[in-house]
């Protein structure tokens, strides 16, 4: 469960883009004869993250890593970060393409980079259809539609908070979570980040995707829906154009490497969500089998059922909840009652303890009841056909996220 009355509270940034002359919807159009290293830039610059900040061009780090003659472009584009604490760089991975004289260029996320990915000879086909998934999650009109995958999409935001990803270490391993929600420039936008040291400081994939590269020690990997997943501070990292990982592929080590801006007293992964080519507040989402919450800047706390983790904490990876599973949160208690059916009228026949992992088959409305977050009629079927109210399962989505029984 998650209850309205949390998700209304939230605030979800959004990058502005470029309208000069589109070719089409969240595309930027540079003049005729501009170069295309010179378009990325413009474009980079004019997003709304970097809006009254003074960035120069000459901040800017653009690198080509595809082309094909000389009307396809794909690369990366860094702002690279004041030499100051709570700074990161800012980037996005780009493709272009070059019509009469003029370069169109999208950043990852937008609608119009998988719309350009999917005609371009210089994007793989493992890229295109990862990229195109988050046109087909966000174009979803009904919820619970399913994906290519197997698994159910449900609309982008709007409430849905599953991330389908693990902590970015190994599973089963404790790191420590040494600072809460922040902002990954620490100069704009939501408190999207977190930091984690410890444990044997292999940084790895939270989900599966294609990674990149940006600059040194700054690696992002796109992932299906529309997330991605950004990592900082990494030494001995990966040299990557768009390598397909697994959830758990080595990504880089631990580090203070600010190389590209920043600051770094002690070793660890400056992590960041993103979402639709935005970062988007890490609060409220699951990762990792831990529900991130923020009480301020480098404060707040992460929740694994009933139990609670502050900065400082261990945090044990439980691995990625799937997006029809749920984390059983007896609001304090110790274990919640499964039922025959959905409501207290049915018998007990059973119980699941606070913290468990249930896969959820199929839902319908019940007897009504309060869990931690407010007051739902929703119940939901488990997987062994056993039923507990939707009040005492996190599952990351204010719904049925397996149909109606």
């Amino acid at each position: 469960m998650l209850h309205r009355r949390r998700v209304a509270g939230l605030i979800s940034a959004a990058l502005a883009f470029v309208s000069v002359g589109l070719a089409h919807p969240g595309t930027a159009q540079a003049a005729p004869g501009t170069s295309v290293t010179t378009a990325v830039t413009e474009k980079l610059l004019n997003q709304n993250a970097l809006t009254g900040r003074g960035v120069s061009p000459q901040e800017t780090r653009v690198r080509i890593t595809r082309e094909k003659g000389g009307t396809w472009a794909f690369g990366t584009a860094v702002v690279v970060a004041p030499k100051k604490e709570g700074a990161a760089p800012t980037g996005a991975v780009f493709v272009a393409r070059a019509e009469g004289g003029a370069w169109t260029v999208a950043f990852d996320g937008e609608p119009a980079f998988a719309d350009l990915a999917a005609a371009s000879p210089v994007v793989t086909a493992y890229e295109k259809k990862l990229f195109a998934s988050a046109r087909t999650a966000a174009d979803a009109e009904v919820a619970g539609a399913e994906g290519s995958s197997g698994d159910l999409v449900q609309p982008l935001a709007n409430g849905d908070f599953r991330t389908g990803m693990a902590l970015p270490w190994s599973t089963g391993a404790s790191w420590t979570l040494t600072g809460g929600g922040h902002q990954w420039d620490g100069a704009s936008g939501p408190y999207s980040s977190v930091d984690f040291a410890g444990g044997d400081q292999a940084v790895r994939a939270a989900r599966a995707g294609a990674a990149y590269t940006l600059c040194s020690g700054f690696v992002r990997v796109i992932h299906d829906r529309g997330y991605a997943s950004d990592y900082y501070h990494l030494t001995g990292h990966i040299n990557a154009n768009g390598a397909a990982v697994s959830q758990g592929t080595f990504l880089g080590n631990t580090g203070t490497n600010v190389a590209c801006g920043g600051s770094a007293t002690g070793r660890h992964v400056h992590f960041g969500l993103r979402q639709n080519n935005a970062y988007v507040p890490i609060a409220d989402h699951g990762i990792g089998g831990w529900v991130f919450y923020t009480t301020g800047s480098y404060a707040g706390y992460a929740m694994h059922g009933s139990t609670t983790r502050g900065a400082g904490s261990a945090l044990t990876n439980y691995g990625a909840l799937g997006l029809t599973q749920g984390i059983v949160d007896a609001n304090g208690g110790g274990a919640v009652n499964k039922r025959s059916g959905p409501g207290t009228g049915y018998a007990v026949v059973g119980s699941v303890a606070d913290g468990a992992v249930v896969t959820v088959s199929c839902s319908r409305n019940g007897t009504s009841h309060e869990g931690r977050f407010g007051v739902t009629s929703l119940w939901d079927r488990l997987s062994d056909g056993t039923w507990i109210s939707d009040a005492y399962l996190w599952t990351g989505y204010n719904g049925a996220v397996n149909g109606t029984c």
